[in-house]
């Protein structure tokens, strides 16, 4: 990690199981991550169990949305990103626009939700809020992967630009072939 930086953040993105019903809107959401600078440190495609919905979202257990977010979260396939940028969440966050999908397509038309969201379940993308809930979320999701470790060994190279995507799996490499695996 440099002396002089402030690291990059990372959050987590998730899009949802409607889009990846849709591999051209997959693609699409994707391509514009990529466009707007976003380093794909780990790509999974998953889906998660209606046990595991709750458990991910278990912040709106008592709101009158829960049981239909989580019902919807675990119909399908979803493709879960840990990204990293500077600003990783804001602009991330920025990028999916509004949660409400009407509101998204009047106060933020260029956003993903506002192209791809039908509805405010059905919106397209979730991403992290803060800091702490990134943590949360990328180790829900990705419990192998090791922020201490990213920040130790790789952040250099992913702020540096010394990396290669890979469009098979979905991901940056960092180009060092001896470098330690993320």
């Amino acid at each position: 990690m440099s002396k002089f930086l402030a690291p990059l953040e990372l959050t987590l993105a998730i899009i949802k199981p409607d889009i990846c019903r849709n591999p051209y809107s997959l693609q699409l959401i994707r391509e514009i991550m990529l466009e707007r600078n976003f380093y794909f440190v780990g790509t999974k495609i998953t889906q998660l169990s209606k046990v595991e919905a709750e458990k991910f979202y278990c912040e709106h257990k008592n709101k009158f949305f829960f049981n239909r977010l989580t019902t919807f979260m675990s119909s399908g396939l979803m493709s879960a990103h840990i990204l990293a940028k500077d600003n990783a969440i804001k602009d991330w966050r920025a990028l999916m626009g509004p949660t409400h999908v009407f509101k998204a397509q009047y106060e933020a038309p260029d956003s993903i939700r506002a192209k791809f969201g039908l509805t405010d379940t059905r919106n397209a993308t979730h991403g992290s809020d803060s800091p702490d809930t990134a943590r949360r979320e990328i180790a829900f999701f990705f419990p192998e992967f090791s922020m201490e470790d990213f920040y130790k060994y790789h952040e250099e190279a992913f702020r540096n630009n010394e990396t290669i995507f890979d469009p098979e799996r979905w991901v940056h490499r960092i180009r060092d072939a001896k470098a330690q695996k993320i």
